[in-house]
């Protein structure tokens, strides 16, 4: 890699600390690290190159911790309907249709979306995961990329998912410049046999992988685990030795205090997606419970097609308002730590050391939003106006490993038009099929 530093000066920086707080001065990135961020302007000898940050907010790329990114092609297909039949109805007919090529076209879009919207690292759950795999390298973002198994097959089918599963996390972790990570994904543990899964628990433990997987969702769900298994969900994960290896679990809607426990025990990291919990009437999470045992909770969109954007900023203004509304307690969430769980708690949660914040010896994965505008005015207090008023429209610029992908709003990285285009052809075509 040749050496390059960028000199960012005049601009506000959202620093870690105890409260987070807005900075005024620099920051330094020399190759994929920020070496430096201050009040003052060191001294430098060297040639670098220089960005006016004025009238702008430089923080952390946002961490999405949990989606399926080929699902954008059924973005409103299929709305307002209990989850189960919008899965089996519609949703999985559709998804049977897909080619490997339709899974490249919709994540890509999903990329272009969540990169144009500040979102630096994603998790993605799903089939075909090498095409998403290319498009993730092609784009510059940060993946965790996971193949997701349904095992609703015979077991020698079963088999086959979790050798592809298998192969496709050795064959991607650490790729593209340490972008790509990869982690193991039985899709839950309703779709899933216990056989499959303690297979699965086995192959993470032979890689050194961490674990994915949806859990409790949906009241039914859990009455299903109890009536197929005689336990909840996280006790049965828990027998099955799931939490053996580092774990994140999507959505965990339906806990109760004894569940609760069990996670924060194990370090089990949660997954909160309000905009798709509240869309499919799944519930409300026991987030501030959840926080309040020591459980890390990051946040995630899930799909395009129950959520119907991938805008993280959406996710922590729901986040922050939804626990107040529903505890009674205005300072439950309050806007720092809203913050703190779409950046640095979505990175410890999928295991990227380095990720998240903005300070010296962290990874260069940053975003500028525009702070000149009149719904971020006046700057009484960024912090609040990044959460409470912001959204993914106000990001300008996009960096990921110190290099910049997209600037003044648009994609340095990929063809975007090229991208509609193309997702559009192949939502017309998936209903001709």
């Amino acid at each position: 890699m040749s050496n390059s530093k960028i000199l960012i000066r005049n601009g506000k920086f959202l620093v870690p600390g105890t409260p987070l707080s807005v900075l005024n001065g620099c920051m330094i990135i020399e190759n994929d690290l920020i070496t430096y961020i201050g009040e003052e302007e060191p001294f430098l000898e060297e040639e670098l190159q220089v960005i006016d940050g004025s009238r702008l907010l430089f923080m952390p790329g946002l961490v999405n911790t949990h989606g399926h990114a080929a699902m954008s092609l059924l973005r409103g297909y299929g709305d307002d309907r209990t989850l189960q039949v919008w899965m089996q109805e519609k949703m999985w007919p559709m998804e049977g249709k897909f080619t490997p090529d339709d899974i490249y076209w919709g994540s890509s879009l999903s990329i272009l979306e969540m990169m144009k919207g500040g979102t630096t690292t994603f998790l993605d759950m799903y089939d075909k995961m090498d095409r998403v795999a290319e498009i993730t390298e092609q784009s510059g973002m940060r993946g965790v990329l996971t193949r997701g198994v349904i095992g609703l097959c015979p077991p020698e089918v079963q088999d086959v998912k979790l050798a592809d599963a298998v192969r496709f996390a050795r064959d991607w972790h650490g790729k593209a410049d340490g972008r790509i990570t990869t982690m193991l994904s039985p899709h839950s543990p309703y779709t899933c046999p216990p056989e499959l899964f303690v297979k699965f628990v086995q192959a993470a433990h032979d890689l050194d992988l961490p674990l994915h997987t949806h859990m409790s969702e949906t009241k039914r769900e859990v009455e299903q685990n109890v009536e197929e298994y005689g336990v909840r969900p996280v006790e049965h994960l828990e027998r099955l030795g799931m939490f053996t290896r580092p774990s994140l679990v999507a959505h965990g809607v339906h806990l109760n205090d004894e569940e609760i426990g069990i996670l924060a025990r194990h370090h089990v990291g949660v997954s909160h997606n309000p905009g798709s919990n509240l869309k499919l009437a799944s519930g409300i999470a026991r987030v501030i419970d959840l926080l309040n045992a020591g459980v890390t909770v990051s946040l995630g969109t899930d799909s395009a097609a129950s959520n119907n954007n991938l805008d993280l900023f959406e996710e922590m203004r729901l986040a922050a308002l939804i626990h107040k509304g529903f505890s009674g307690d205005p300072t439950a969430i309050p806007a720092a730590l809203a913050m703190r769980m779409a950046t640095e708690y979505g990175a410890k949660s999928l295991f990227l050391d380095g990720v998240g914040q903005l300070a010296p010896g962290m990874k260069a994965d940053f975003i500028a939003i525009d702070i000149d505008q009149p719904h971020l005015l006046p700057h009484t207090d960024l912090l609040s106006h990044a959460v409470y008023s912001a959204s993914a429209k106000d990001v300008l610029h996009v960096w990921v490993n110190g290099k910049q992908i997209v600037k003044n709003g648009e994609c340095l990285t990929l063809d975007e038009e090229a991208i509609r285009r193309k997702a559009q052809e192949t939502f017309e075509g998936l209903l001709k099929r």
